[in-house]
């Protein structure tokens, strides 16, 4: 009897052993199923446009990314143990075993943890290495439909092609002209260094600059996917320079820069370095240019919509080789000097800072410039300059009427052009766009003669732009809080590029980071960037003022369509 209660006594410590046993093995499973199927989620393919208008722009790869996941999930199956038949040894061994078991879990646990946190920062880093600025140009509010254009709506046109000459002389024309394939315009001579020419009414025989010039409409200055755009950049960053003369006028040292395609740009050197704010001590009307302010405000008005600067782009000239040794200014090749440090400069004649006291100066010869490509000539395309009914006094000591009168916008509303038609809230755009970058000299503006006030404003000379980051300028906001009108595809923008998936520093370092001066060094300090969400809140702030005590606040320019497409 005694034998018969020892030997069931042992049989149920057996199964019990081996109960506990199946247990734990089963939770050390349950642990690696669980270990494996989080290695193995995967996040959903990000589906933004590849396509920009700028060159440069390459799509993240998903190769890349799926063997590594594949290999992180690989590197962590671990092997299922087998159940032990000997319970005689699993017995004697019961209490290390189980220790043994309970350090594995919680050795699992730390590693189910670790992987769990190492793909949160995969998921986080995919998120945030998509492109804001693809997705931003993807949005419907940057793809609204396009107006219909009539004959009239374009700036230039190729001249009708002659059919059938009212005279022998003509006809004589016409046939000399087969064999030119209907040409346009031709140009046999190289001995300037030009391209030999043959320019046809087809697009394809047209240089980059003259499909941009053909692209100018009524309602904006280029079409933000026209591949043109690009071209034009790409072409002024990378072409030979074949003539530098100075350009007549204004305060500062601009250069005119021609290439052999025979398109031009205009040229701003480096004046002081990048993170140099203006002195606070300096009126607006006394502080230096700066080339990356106008390379910035390119990118920030096509980040906001506007197409309504010309491209620009930043360069390293050699001022020996692609200045001094091809001038055929006269008046420019005689202000070369060498500094006591070794650096070649030269300073021009403007009516300012044109001196050996303010002079450009390379490092020691090769220079940052930016380069803007040149408008239609005036010949072509006569433009009107009009002068900002908020213009500045340049005074040190008068203000300005708007200055001394709150209400001065309800003079403005009953004066032509701006008591009809949208050259009011297009003035709100430009005013939106300079506070943005902290431009208080916007004393004029610019628009094509051809389209008379029914048109959009160009947003010229942008150089004093960027000058201060430390404090915002409230006063070139009055117009938009004295008059209180705003389109309203601008403000959706704008609310769209405080949201953080669209944040508008982070598009703007995006798209200034396709510039070639970027690999030099940013464009826009840190600071410059952040100030730009700060100033965004200030202008969506005093719209909502408006918005309190005004009921006629928003112009509806997308009146027809359905609004609910466009919000966020």
């Amino acid at each position: 009897m005694a034998r018969q209660g020892v030997g069931r006594l042992s049989h149920s410590v057996c199964l019990v052993l081996t109960c506990l046993s199946l247990a734990l093995h089963l939770i050390l499973a349950l642990f690696c199923l669980s270990v494996l199927q989080t290695s193995c989620v995967i996040p959903p393919p990000s589906s933004c446009s590849s396509s920009l208008s700028f060159p440069g722009t390459v799509p993240h790869g998903k190769q890349g990314r799926s063997h590594s996941l594949s290999s992180q999930s690989s590197s962590h199956k671990l092997p299922v143990s087998r159940m032990n038949g000997d319970f005689t040894k699993m017995a004697a061994h019961i209490d290390h075993k189980v220790e043994a078991s309970f350090n594995i879990v919680n050795e699992k646990e730390k590693d189910k943890k670790l992987i769990q946190t190492k793909m949160a920062t995969k998921v986080s880093q995919r998120i945030s290495s998509r492109s804001k600025l693809e997705a931003l140009f993807s949005h419907p509010l940057y793809n609204l439909p396009r107006k219909h254009l009539l004959e009239d709506d374009w700036l230039l046109k190729l001249k009708p092609k002659n059919k059938g000459g009212d005279s022998e002389e003509e006809d004589e024309e016409e046939d000399s002209d087969k064999s030119s394939e209907d040409s346009e315009w031709q140009s046999d001579s190289e001995e300037d260094g030009y391209d030999r020419a043959n320019w046809t009414r087809s697009a394809d025989t047209h240089p980059a600059w003259l499909r941009y010039h053909l692209g100018i409409s009524r309602w904006e200055l280029y079409d933000r996917n026209d591949p043109s755009v690009a071209e034009v950049t790409q072409q002024m960053a990378t072409q030979r320079i074949l003539s530098a003369v100075q350009k007549s006028g204004g305060t500062q040292l601009k250069l005119i820069m021609s290439f052999p395609n025979y398109g031009q740009a205009l040229l701003k050197p480096m004046r002081q370095e990048r993170d140099a704010e203006t002195d606070f001590n300096l009126f607006y009307f006394s502080d230096f240019e700066r080339h990356n302010a106008e390379i910035a405000a390119f990118h920030l008005d096509r980040v906001l919509g506007f197409c309504r600067i010309p491209p620009v782009v930043g360069r390293l000239i050699n001022i020996t080789t692609e200045i001094r040794a091809i001038t055929t200014d006269h008046k420019l090749s005689r202000t070369f000097f060498t500094s006591p440090v070794g650096n070649l400069c030269f300073h021009g004649q403007c009516e300012y800072y044109c001196s050996t006291e303010n002079p450009v100066c390379g490092r020691p010869q090769v220079l940052e410039v930016s380069l803007a490509s040149m408008l239609p000539d005036l010949s072509l395309a006569p433009r009107r300059s009009w002068r900002s009914p908020w213009r500045r006094s340049y005074s040190r000591t008068k203000l300005a009427p708007w200055e001394k009168n709150p209400d001065y916008c309800d003079t403005v509303k009953q004066t032509p052009p701006y008591n009809q038609g949208t050259r009011l809230v297009d003035l709100i755009d430009m005013v939106i766009l300079d506070f943005l970058m902290s431009n208080m000299d916007r004393h004029h503006y610019e628009t094509f003669e051809k389209f008379g006030n029914d048109t959009f404003l160009l947003h010229l000379d942008n150089g004093r732009a960027f000058g201060r980051h430390s404090v915002d300028e409230p006063s070139i906001l009055v117009p938009l809080r004295q008059c209180c009108r705003i389109r309203r595809s601008t403000l959706m923008r704008l609310r769209l590029l405080s949201l953080p998936g669209f944040r508008l520093s982070d598009v703007m370092r995006e798209s200034l980071s396709q510039d070639p001066l970027e690999s030099v060094a940013p464009l826009l300090s840190v600071q410059h960037l952040s100030v730009l969400d700060r100033r965004l809140k200030t202008i969506l702030q005093a719209v909502h003022t408006c918005l309190e005590h005004h009921d006629d606040v928003i112009h509806d320019d997308l009146q027809g369509y359905d609004v609910n497409l466009y919000r966020h």
